[in-house]
């Protein structure tokens, strides 16, 4: 019964490590048979989305160094 035991958690453990990864490639697989290439409209609108958030982070991070230039001569000018 001693050696039982051992055998017992062994199984456990590898049974705590294996049975995520079953379900997770399972998943995986699932996921990747449900994909589809996206059409030409759809592309078209996902290229849009991105570039539009492309330009207005651009624009942010541009009015962001503008004001933050003249404030930063002003703070090392005071030294």
């Amino acid at each position: 019964q001693d050696e039982l035991v051992p055998r017992v958690l062994a199984m456990e453990s590898l049974d705590f490590i294996v049975k995520p990864a079953t379900e997770f490639a399972r998943d995986s697989i699932r996921l990747i048979k449900r994909c589809t290439k996206p059409d030409r409209s759809e592309f078209t609108k996902v290229a849009i989305a991105t570039s539009f958030g492309f330009a207005i982070m651009g624009f942010i991070g541009f009015f962001v160094k503008l004001i933050f230039i003249p404030i930063n001569n002003i703070i090392v000018g005071l030294n």
